[in-house]
């Protein structure tokens, strides 16, 4: 019984420091994973990078991680020549064999993620216009609402308003609920299906022409993360995509 008790023991302690020595292994892992990372894609911030499954070492041997997750917290875009703040940037990434010299890493499926608010759309859109969020029906749509005065709106696009017709115009707003479509795999494109009517012939149609030529184009977000499709959610425009045999480190 001595002899059992010991040998559970040793059990039990080498069994310790296997877990220890794994989860060692992973923390050092995940740090040099994020330094590659920052380097290949150009990050200002190194992500957070989390690698799934245990044991981590057996996993290393057999040259395939399980799961890579990737957070970037959030990425500084472009959109129509301003700045926007794209949030949630976030990657999965699953089955990911490593070459043998531990110097790139190719995943078999990814899963990308990113939004931007309607704060942050309101930077680029047309000039007296704000975005937001259309309700629960038309967001279901793939809708969003463009809103502003119209004498605004028209001037910022340094489309002339005689005094007049400015008159006619005064205190009016205009709002226009436009389908959101992805583009190239990074440019988001705005089709105007519904415009308030306005007095002025021939006006509604300017803003609509206004706000279909309207494109947000993100860039700076790293290449492990392919968009395809955009939803309108409460928060902003919600963007997803996958791909297969995605390179970390390239």
């Amino acid at each position: 019984m001595r002899a059992l008790r010991i040998l559970l023991i040793l059990v039990v302690v080498l069994g310790g420091l296997f877990v220890a020595a794994d989860r060692l292994a992973v923390s050092f892992a995940q740090g040099q994973v994020a330094d590659k990372l920052q380097q290949s894609q150009g990050l200002d911030a190194k992500p957070d990078v989390s690698i799934k499954g245990f044991p981590f070492l057996t996993q290393i041997v057999g040259g395939s991680l399980d799961e890579v997750d990737i957070s970037l917290g959030s990425v500084n875009a472009t959109a129509g020549g301003q700045s926007v703040v794209v949030t949630d940037v976030r990657a999965v990434l699953k089955d990911v064999a490593i070459d043998s010299s531990f110097s790139s890493a190719t995943a078999a499926e990814a899963n990308g993620s990113a939004r931007v608010s309607y704060a942050e759309l309101g930077k680029s859109a047309p000039k007296g216009a704000t975005v937001g969020y259309a309700g629960p029906d038309r967001a279901a749509k793939g809708q969003v609402k463009v809103s502003g005065p119209v004498t605004d709106v028209l001037e910022g696009a340094d489309i002339p308003v005689p005094d007049p017709v400015k008159s006619l115009l005064s205190g009016k707003k205009i709002t226009v609920y436009c389908t959101v479509s992805l583009a190239d795999g990074n440019t988001a494109k705005f089709n105007a299906v519904d415009v308030d009517e306005l007095p002025v012939p021939g006006l509604d149609d300017q803003v609509k022409g206004l706000i279909n030529a309207y494109k947000l184009k993100i860039d700076g977000l790293p290449t492990t993360i392919k968009l395809d499709k955009v939803a309108a959610t409460q928060d902003g425009l919600q963007f997803t995509g996958t791909g297969t045999d995605v390179s970390l480190t390239s």
